[in-house]
């Protein structure tokens, strides 16, 4: 179940998986929203790293290549120890200082003789005539030879002059390019790309966060900006939730909601979702008033006829008793058929004054509203049913002395008429030798009363539209009982004029109706002294 918009319980879709909470709406759209920034933001990234990427090495290609051209074309040997090579004049350079290079200048790469000529950091591998003569200057300048493996790293790579990378071991990185001298030796000249390495990583480091800054800033402000463009579908929904709160089952035909004016634009989504909303209001609003009207019509009728019914029935009843008190004897056949003829005209009579009373509960007539004992009203009906059907166990179960008495304010006719229908629906539906309990008892402001028997129990669908009206049960349940199927119906309806609720449990074995009223909270109300 996810929660609608206003607070309503929503709907599980089909197909949703059992217990998988659906994400909102805002949720679902902000995260869209950093899914594609994220991912424009990963493109740019990847797109610019691999541009800086290349321009370094790009640069560092162009530095190898003029430090190859260098390394090719230098001389194999030097004038003199601490002496830089006489100009080509022959004339000595005064102003150029005296280079300086180890004892074993010997050695060294021709490339890497003369110092000041390569970078440092610089790597050269120079062979000629089987011999190998590879090293370079690390970052103070000092010249490191290199290993047997670091050498055959080299060795292998292609002399065609183009920059190529390879791994040295335990030196990382390097662009090389492999040439041959004019004389046959075989030069390889290479540059280290750590440098350049560093700087990616450092901007890819520094663009990681910038984008995970982004980021965030962008979901705080997509939510703030996705939850204020759905304000009109909230209020949408908040509308919805008010009509479905309406009691419409109760007669309340006066939609007066409608989605605000604003939230009707049809040139939005939601503008046109908010005026299809009020144009579907306006039609079950105008169903509702139309169904209200019939439904008036028929209620007003069934009152005038059961008031109307009520002189001619009684008149019925009247002459039929007058006719079997006649002095005169009359045949055995007429004396029956007017006993019979008064006979109905009772039960018609009582169906009458049962459907009137419906009406006028419907009509929302106001009841009488007096301090009412229930347990007293319990004490009378299970004494009534008692002698109305010596065939069943009556049994009575009330608090202890000294509790809070079940006092409510009600009509008390209508109620006593509850527990007499609710004890008549239990004799009239079980066995002979049914033990039904009538309870009452008084707890957390509410009283609480329960027909419970042991009978054979109420099985679907009939208990649930028990308390609709002419509603009878199966044959199993209603041996020649004559019910009208509106007893369930009344107490229903007085027990809900009351502010209480009534309820079934069709358990077999242990069938019960619990009715709930409100209690009558008094400050000076206790429990009398012969309670």
């Amino acid at each position: 179940m996810t929660a609608a918009p206003g607070g309503a319980p929503a709907r599980e879709a089909p197909g949703a998986r059992p217990g998988r909470r659906r994400w909102t709406m805002r949720r679902r759209l902000v995260v869209v929203l950093l899914a594609l920034t994220a991912a424009v933001a990963a493109v740019m990234g990847v797109v610019s790293t691999l541009a800086l990427r290349d321009s370094l090495l790009g640069q560092i290609d162009d530095r190898l290549v003029a430090a190859s051209a260098r390394a090719r074309s230098a001389p194999d040997r030097i004038d003199g120890p601490g002496r830089a090579p006489a100009p080509d004049d022959g004339s000595p350079d005064p102003g150029s200082p005296a280079p300086t290079w180890p004892e074993d200048r010997e050695r060294l790469p021709p490339s890497l003789r003369l110092p000041g000529q390569q970078d440092v950091g610089s790597l050269s591998y120079f062979e000629q005539g089987g011999q190998v003569v590879a090293g370079y200057f690390d970052d103070s300048g000092d010249f490191q030879p290199l290993s047997a493996e670091q050498q055959d790293v080299l060795a292998e790579a292609p002399l065609d002059g183009e920059p190529v990378s390879v791994t040295l071991p335990g030196l990382g990185g390097y662009r090389v390019i492999g040439t041959t001298a004019p004389g046959g030796e075989v030069v390889v000249t290479g540059l280290s790309i750590r440098d350049a390495a560093t700087t990616v990583e450092r901007y890819v480091m520094v663009e990681v966060g910038v984008a995970l800054l982004g980021l965030l800033i962008a979901g705080c402000a997509g939510w703030w900006l996705v939850g204020r463009e759905l304000r009109p579908l909230n209020r949408v929904a908040a509308t919805a939730t008010r009509v479905a709160e309406l009691p419409l089952s109760r007669g309340e035909v006066t939609l007066a909601e409608r989605v605000p004016d604003a939230d009707t634009d049809p040139s939005t989504e939601v503008g046109r979702v908010g005026a299809a909303f009020n144009q579907m209001l306006g039609h079950v609003g105008a169903a509702l008033a139309a169904r209200q009207e019939s439904e008036t019509q028929v209620r007003r009728f069934v009152a005038d006829a059961s008031h109307e019914l009520r002189t001619p029935l009684a008149s019925i009843r009247g002459y039929a008793e007058l006719v079997r008190r006649l002095p005169d004897e009359l045949p055995p056949d007429a004396l029956r058929a007017m006993s019979r003829v008064e006979s109905e005209s009772q039960r018609m009579t009582a169906l009458v004054e049962d459907m009137l009373l419906l009406a006028r509960l419907d009509a929302g007539r106001d009841l009488e509203h007096h301090e009412v004992d229930v347990a007293a009203l319990a004490v009378d009906a299970v004494a009534d049913a008692h002698a109305a059907s010596r065939d069943h166990v009556w049994r009575l179960d009330l608090d202890e002395a000294g509790a809070t008495p079940p006092i409510v304010r009600g009509d008390e006719d209508r109620l006593r008429q509850v527990l007499v229908n609710l004890l008549s629906n239990a004799r009239e539906h079980t066995p002979a030798g049914t033990t039904v309990v009538l309870g009452v008892h008084a707890a957390a402001g509410q009283v609480r009363v329960t027909v419970r028997d042991d009978g054979p129990g109420i099985e679907e669908p009939l208990r649930s539209r028990l308390f609709q009206r002419f509603t009878r049960g199966d044959a199993s349940r209603n041996h020649a009982s004559g019910s009208t199927g509106l007893g369930l119906a009344i107490a229903h309806a007085v027990v809900l004029a009351h502010g209480g609720s009534i309820e079934v449990d069709g358990t077999p074995g242990a069938t019960t109706f619990t009715v709930t009223l409100p209690a009558l909270t008094t400050p000076d109300l206790a429990p009398p002294e012969d309670a």
